[in-house]
C-alpha cells in the first residue's frame, strides 16, 4: 500500500486584522499622549524690607497680604512696604486701620499711576466680610477734591484685583 501524503499548502498570515488595531491604535495613543514642554520661568525675588519711595523698578506687583493682626502692604520684587495693624474699636474688638490703608494706597498710587494690579493674599480664617472690605479699599478711595472746599473725589487705584492664599509665617 502506498503511503498517501497530502500535500499542504504554506499557510498565508493574515494580517488585515492586525493592520486594522494599529490603524484604530496609533491614532488613539497619540491623541492622549502627554507631551512635556521646556519653560524657562524669570523669578523676581524679593528684597528685605522697603518703603514707597525704595521701591525699584518701573513695574510695581502690589500685594496686600489680609492676616489676623494686620494688613501686610508689599511688593512682589521689593518686599514689604509698609504693615498695618489692626486698630482697637471703642465697642471692643479690632478691626484693620483703612484709614492708614487708603493713605499708604494712594502714595503708592501717586507714584505709579498706570498701575491697575493688585493681589489681595487672605489666610484660610480671613472672614469674607474683611476680604471684601480690603478689596473695596484696594480698589478705589474717597478723597478730598483738588479745588478745596468739602466736596470729595472718588479715586481709582488698583481696579484689577487677583485673590490668592497668603503665604505662611515664617516662624508661626
Amino acid at each position: 500500500m502506498k503511503n498517501r501524503r497530502l500535500k499542504k499548502a504554506p499557510a498565508e498570515l493574515e494580517l488585515t486584522a492586525f493592520i486594522n488595531l494599529i490603524v484604530v491604535l496609533v491614532p488613539f495613543l497619540l491623541s492622549t499622549a502627554v507631551f512635556s514642554r521646556l519653560a524657562v520661568m524669570d523669578l523676581n525675588l524679593p528684597a528685605q524690607q522697603s518703603a514707597v519711595e525704595q521701591i525699584k523698578g518701573p513695574n510695581l506687583q502690589l500685594e496686600v497680604v489680609v492676616r489676623a493682626d494686620g494688613l501686610e502692604v508689599g511688593d512682589r520684587v521689593g518686599g514689604l512696604i509698609q504693615r498695618i495693624p489692626k486698630v482697637p474699636l471703642t465697642a471692643g474688638g479690632m478691626q484693620h486701620d483703612f484709614a492708614a490703608f487708603t493713605s499708604l494706597l494712594l502714595q503708592v498710587k501717586a507714584r505709579f499711576p498706570d498701575t491697575t494690579d493688585g493681589s489681595v493674599l487672605a489666610e484660610p480664617t480671613t472672614s469674607y466680610d474683611e476680604l471684601v472690605q480690603v478689596m473695596d479699599h484696594l480698589r478705589s478711595a474717597v478723597r478730598p477734591s483738588p479745588e478745596g472746599g468739602a466736596q470729595t473725589v472718588r479715586a481709582v487705584l488698583f481696579p484689577n484685583i487677583s485673590i490668592g492664599d497668603a503665604p505662611v509665617r515664617k516662624g508661626g
